[in-house]
């Protein structure tokens, strides 16, 4: 009898909201998994699972993710997901906002995500998914009312910058995943899902689009966005 292979998954930003909700979901589906923290591990630590493995890390800090590589020599990553995003002082319009708050939501939800990608793709096998955690709001087809320009703008640019991704590992699926309207500290407490619905969803859409080279700009039900 042919034994399975376990599968990894290594979710960058991991320690709350859908971060962990992901971690949780792919623990439940057998997978290991390697989830980061910035400082506090605490509700991760409380999984107790052992195909669970911490690791401590900022995407905005260069050499963490240098010394991350390093620690995670040998690994072989099926899903490589990021998990960055901060809404920023919304929903003012963008001439509203300081330049200083503007930069802070680019960098965190723009820049940053695909530079730890980048640090470490090495490790995800041939063929094996990147998947970063985009929006709705980033789609420039479906934007009929405004506001939300911050964190509009710079989840847009996440997807541009996943698609150059793409062309730099093209034997790769790359997803920008919209986990839909989540009740996360973002999210706020009338949003239409909740974490566990969520990355449910999110991973069986992951499932769906994950078995073929491309980028797509996929909604937490499976269908496709528009650009």
């Amino acid at each position: 009898m042919q034994q399975t292979v376990q599968k990894t998954a290594l979710i960058l930003g991991g320690s709350r909201g859908l971060g962990l909700g992901l971690a949780r979901e792919y623990l439940s589906r057998g997978w290991r998994v390697i989830a980061t923290a910035r400082a506090d591990a605490s509700k991760l630590e409380a999984l107790k699972n052992e195909a669970l493995r911490i690791e401590r890390v900022d995407i905005a800090d260069s050499k963490g993710l240098a010394a991350l590589r390093k620690t995670l020599a040998g690994e072989a990553l099926d899903l490589l997901f990021v998990n960055a995003g901060i809404s920023g002082s919304v929903p003012k319009p963008l001439h509203e906002i300081s330049a200083e708050d503007a930069t802070h939501v680019f960098l965190t939800n723009t820049y940053y995500p695909i530079v730890a990608a980048e640090a470490l793709a090495d490790l995800v096998k041939p063929g094996g998914i990147f998947a970063f955690m985009s929006s709705r709001l980033a789609s420039v087809a479906m934007n009929s009312y405004g506001q939300w320009e911050t964190y509009r703008i710079s989840k847009a640019g996440l997807n541009m910058g996943a698609r150059s991704f793409f062309w730099r590992h093209p034997s790769h699926p790359v997803l920008s995943i919209a986990p839909g309207w989540v009740r996360t500290d973002m999210g706020g407490p009338n949003a239409d899902f909740d974490v566990e619905t969520s990355c449910r969803n999110v991973a069986n859409a992951i499932a769906q689009h994950g078995g073929t080279p491309g980028h797509r700009f996929v909604n937490h039900d499976g269908t496709e966005l528009p650009w």
